[in-house]
C-alpha cells in the first residue's frame, strides 16, 4: 500500500472514531496528514470542518443527523479502502476551497513547507 493509500486509511480511522464518539472533531483535525495533496483527504476534512459546524443542528433535526452521519460514513468506508472519493464529493467542496487548511506540526520539515509555500505564493 502507498502513502496516499496509508493515509487514507489513517483519515478513515480518524472518521470512524469521530462517529462512534472516541474523539472529537477538534482532535481528530489537527491529525490529519498535512504533507499530502490527496484531493480525497482534502474533501474529508472539509466534511469533518461542516460536520462540526453543524453540530446544533444535528441535535435538533434528527433526519439531517442520519444524513450527515450517513455521508461521513460513506466517506469513512471509502477512504478505509484506501480509495478516491467519488468526484461529485470531491467537486462539491473544490467550489468553495481550492485546498483544505490541514494544521501542519510546529517541526522543521513543515516550517521549511511553510516558507517553501509563502516564497512561491501566487494569486
Amino acid at each position: 500500500m502507498g502513502y496516499t493509500e496509508e493515509a487514507r486509511v489513517f483519515v478513515s480511522e480518524l472518521i470512524r472514531k469521530v462517529l462512534v464518539g472516541e474523539l472529537t472533531v477538534a482532535k481528530a483535525l489537527p491529525m490529519f496528514p498535512s504533507d499530502t495533496r490527496d484531493k480525497s483527504i482534502d474533501a474529508a476534512f472539509h466534511a469533518l470542518v461542516h460536520y462540526e459546524a453543524d453540530e446544533d443542528l444535528r441535535k435538533h433535526d434528527l433526519l439531517y443527523k442520519e444524513e450527515q452521519d450517513d455521508y461521513l460514513t460513506l466517506i469513512f468506508q471509502t477512504l478505509e479502502q484506501g480509495k478516491n472519493l467519488p468526484d461529485n464529493i470531491i467537486r462539491n467542496y473544490e467550489k468553495y476551497y481550492k485546498r483544505a487548511d490541514i494544521p501542519m506540526p510546529n517541526d522543521l520539515k513543515s516550517n521549511l513547507i511553510r516558507f517553501w509555500r509563502f516564497i512561491t505564493f501566487k494569486e
